[in-house]
């Protein structure tokens, strides 16, 4: 496992992590903690030390199970959670720093610890980086020793520009895949200037660049790839990356063609986000041990040719960025 600095945080973590949204199950399952302590146990065991959730993820679930296997263990791991979705209806109104609190205090109870080492605000709507009260509630709960370290899980490229704007801010969590390049433009160059760590989230834009998928895959009734593919629940970025299903499958046929060999393309798709060396880490998921296997492989490849960083940028120009590339 190669390991990678974390910006302002300092920390020396993975470079390939674990995200858990979907962890103990695929998504739409029930929550299974022995699945879930099989899959964190064995990411750590290959020396993952980084470890993503949520307070939403299975209701607290996640959080819990993370922690619990992390207590077991001797190895530093560094938990990463997040807060701020609970609020319903999600609008800035709905941010207050009295609400904020006590999202990390219930996280707290949830994990049994005493510290969260990186707490981020969780896609809040784009007013709220403008409240400079919100960001500074984060100074005082570092101060009263529960947490170590702000972050901020961002849709827009715009947010994240904006949430660098507060010094406490150490890391931002975007959407960055062969399907969503924008990041790459702007947000690095400034992520590198003030030393902000980069999570990179959705690498494989919900399994489409798996390359395992068809025209004729369905998706489970409570899987977000099934009720989320226009945003109707969330922002539809988060599903497939925003992009059509079956125009990605197109592109995803171009993408094979850069990549013949034994490899899957979801190896690739995860080295390609590491041939960014502004990116810390990438945080894919898994809802079985074998899938946490394989996306440790992607860091053992080796490096994307020119022509294949090329041959990559080309199939976005052509089949994505015209119909997503302005929304993010």
């Amino acid at each position: 496992m190669n390991y990678r600095t974390l910006g302002k945080t300092g920390f020396n973590v993975s470079e390939i992590a674990l995200g858990t949204w979907q962890v103990g199950g695929r998504w739409g399952d029930p929550f299974n903690d022995q699945n879930a302590e099989r899959i964190i146990n064995s990411a750590i065991d290959a020396g993952v030390n980084f470890i993503d959730t949520a307070d939403v993820y299975s209701d607290g679930l996640s959080e819990a199970a993370v922690a619990r296997v992390v207590k077991s263990r001797s190895e530093e791991i560094f938990v990463a959670t997040k807060c701020g979705r609970q609020i319903q209806p999600h609008v800035p109104e709905g941010y207050t720093p009295e609400k904020l609190i006590g999202y990390v205090e219930q996280s707290l109870r949830n994990t049994g610890l005493e510290t969260l080492d990186l707490i981020q605000l969780h896609c809040p709507p784009t007013d709220v980086y403008t409240r400079p009260e919100i960001f500074e509630t984060f100074d005082r709960l570092k101060e009263q020793g529960k947490i170590r370290n702000l972050g901020v899980s961002v849709e827009l490229v715009d947010e994240a520009l904006m949430a660098m704007r507060y010094p406490n801010v150490t890391t931002i969590q975007v959407i960055f895949n062969m399907f969503r390049l924008k990041p790459s433009e702007q947000l690095f160059a400034a992520a590198r200037e003030n030393n902000v760590g980069i999570i990179v989230r959705v690498p494989l834009a919900s399994g489409l660049l798996s390359g395992k998928m068809s025209h004729q895959t369905s998706f489970g009734p409570e899987d977000h790839r099934t009720f989320n593919r226009n945003g109707e629940a969330f922002d539809k970025g988060e599903t497939f990356s925003g992009v059509d299903f079956d125009l990605g499958l197109d592109a995803v046929e171009e993408l094979k063609k850069l990549f013949p060999g034994q490899e899957s393309l979801a190896a690739w798709a995860l080295r390609w986000v590491l041939m960014f060396p502004e990116v810390s880490t990438v945080i894919p998921g898994a809802s079985r041990p074998e899938q946490v296997s394989a996306n440790l492989h992607a860091a053992e490849l080796p490096a994307l040719s020119q022509e294949q960083m090329a041959g990559v940028q080309a199939v976005y120009e052509k089949y994505i960025k015209p119909t997503v590339h302005q929304l993010w």
